[in-house]
């Protein structure tokens, strides 16, 4: 069962999981939808209703997804339907996506914080009551560390040394906006909820995301949405949109921030590998979850160059950062569990990656045009 089937990471994975012979059934309640017409935008790539997907899935590929319509914050709808669907696996991703707009005034703010930690903890006592063996799988994000001056591992926990005395605490964490915040709050309460009553989770730390298809979206009914405004795109598909409408690319600040990224392709098919190799029962698991290290002004380069092969000349152009991180760090980050399973051994290449996304821009460049004025950032951190 996919919670938030409905998004730019969960639509996909219900093909992919699919068409690997899972019966898939997903909720959403549309939130994504309405809250990025809010900001004067919307998907990149026209997509369907979840009906129209359902339908389509079912007519081109033959598969049965099922969609409830529902909100995971609302504890009666989420337990009818987990009872009714008794899945095996639960993958979360239903919660309120975007920094910048957990950033905009206090109403946003509120909103990100109750809809993710409510969310969460409705599913945490809804499969502890119906099934304490259900495998949780729960999208969190990088962006909980922060930039420390110290490796990222891989675990939840840590040793600790303070005034000569040694303990275990939580992996340290130093989120940048409420929303980071909340995801730090979903790994504690998940954290609790496995040490008290042994549920199973892993706890995936993505890092931002990019692309346009997957292998299985093979037909524009089955397009993804793509999502790239200053408040709800990922910094690469902003460029490619960018580079598409003729306008330099927008790196914030200085342009050294360095972060984990990978492409949608490789994010659904690293989903996959973890729900079909799943924790030990009663475990927690960590996954550190993306293909390479980039800095935003490298990523930059690449989209320019990437343009080139698809006939675009675009410039690139430094914004004042309305964030407030630090544009200069260290930053390595363990990562074990998914090339254990063999993830590093896939087929990867950005820069292809990057001028088949430009190239089904273009298709779209009337689109995008009218939502150009929701590109440059506006909400500021401070």
């Amino acid at each position: 069962m996919i919670l938030g089937i409905d998004g730019y990471l969960g639509w996909p994975l219900a093909l992919r999981l699919s068409a690997a012979g899972h019966k898939v059934s997903g909720m959403d309640n549309l939130f994504t939808r309405k809250a990025v017409q809010e900001v004067g935008s919307d998907s990149g790539l026209p997509i369907l209703t979840m009906e129209e997907r359902v339908r389509a899935a079912k007519e081109l590929k033959g598969f049965r997804i099922k969609f409830y319509r529902g909100d995971i914050t609302k504890y009666k709808k989420l337990y009818s339907v987990i009872k009714k669907e008794k899945p095996d696996t639960i993958i979360d991703f239903a919660e309120e996506r975007s920094a910048p707009y957990s950033m905009r005034d206090h109403m946003h703010a509120a909103y990100a914080m109750q809809n993710n930690i409510v969310g969460t903890i409705n599913l945490i006592y809804a499969a502890r009551e119906l099934n304490a063996n259900i495998r949780i799988i729960k999208m969190g994000t990088m962006g909980e560390y922060g930039t420390p001056n110290f490796d990222i591992p891989e675990a939840p926990y840590m040793k600790a040394l303070l005034d000569g005395k040694e303990d275990i605490i939580t992996t340290p964490k130093w989120a940048g906006s409420w929303y980071h915040w909340t995801k730090v709050h979903d790994t504690n309460n998940l954290l609790l909820a496995n040490k008290l009553w042994g549920l199973t989770v892993t706890n995936i730390m993505q890092g931002p995301v990019y692309g346009t298809r997957t292998k299985d979206i093979t037909d524009q009914r089955l397009f993804t949405r793509f999502d790239f405004d200053e408040t709800w795109g990922t910094v690469v598909n902003r460029y490619c949109a960018e580079a598409v409408l003729g306008i330099p690319l927008t790196v914030y600040g200085k342009g050294g921030q360095t972060r984990g990224f990978l492409s949608l392709e490789d994010s659904v098919e690293a989903l996959r590998l973890l729900v079909e190799n799943p924790a030990e029962k009663g475990a927690f698991r960590t996954v550190n979850q993306f293909r390479e290290l980039f800095s935003v002004m490298q990523l930059a380069e690449y989209v320019q160059t990437a343009a080139k092969s698809a006939g675009i000349d675009v410039g690139i152009g430094h914004v004042d950062n309305p964030r407030v991180e630090k544009e200069e760090h260290y930053y390595n980050v363990e990562r074990k569990v998914l090339p254990d399973l063999g993830f590093d051994k896939l087929k990867h290449n950005i820069r292809e990656e990057l001028v088949g996304m430009l190239m089904d821009l273009k298709e779209q460049r009337q689109r995008l045009e009218q939502y150009r004025s929701a590109i440059m950032p506006k909400t500021m951190w401070r």
